[in-house]
């Protein structure tokens, strides 16, 4: 049995399923819904595991230009389940990460704050520091319902996709494009 993962039509299909969902999302929602967006972007344009982005933090991703192509590139420290190992990224996965750096951190306003009618926290916006996660939400629910709405939940062999079928999107449009396996 092959691993699920999207064709370049059904990736775009993704993406752009994302980013509509982001722009019409609800205020109580546009956050989760954004760093969702550039959550599949991010994965996809890297070809970390979910449980590798999960863990990983600002400090550990740095932009770079590649000494080869000329490009903005992601330099990234992986903390997985071997240890350390480092990654390149592709170059578009920096316009996602950028967005990323530059979202403020999400601040919940809580049900008692709501019940009482009171306006909401005038903390000012706090933008993510090194130390904190560069996905610290849970996106699973989200994502599922997008990739059902959008009738991409299964591959064309009926396979169900998950996060994970980013990972294999990475490799197989790397190998379209002529990279060498080896």
């Amino acid at each position: 049995m092959h691993r699920p993962w999207f064709s370049p039509e059904e990736y775009k299909q993704l993406y752009e399923t994302t980013r509509a969902h982001a722009k019409a999302s609800q205020i109580h929602h546009r956050w989760s819904a954004e760093q969702l967006h550039d959550y599949v972007l991010f994965l996809a344009n890297t070809g970390l595991r979910p449980d590798e982005a999960k863990n990983l933090q600002h400090r550990d991703v740095t932009i770079v230009e590649d000494e080869r192509s000329g490009e903005r590139i992601l330099e990234i420290e992986v903390r997985g389940k071997r240890g350390v190992g480092y990654c390149k990224s592709m170059p578009s996965a920096v316009r996602p990460y950028e967005r990323l750096l530059g979202r403020a951190k999400y601040v919940k306003q809580g049900r008692a704050r709501v019940r009482a009618k009171l306006p909401p926290s005038n903390e000012p916006p706090q933008l993510p520091k090194p130390t904190d996660h560069v996905f610290p939400g849970n996106h699973i629910k989200m994502f599922n319902a997008l990739l059902d709405r959008s009738e991409l939940k299964l591959d064309r062999d009926g396979n169900r996709r998950t996060a994970y079928s980013l990972r294999h999107t990475y490799i197989c449009m790397r190998l379209m494009e002529g990279a060498d396996s080896y």
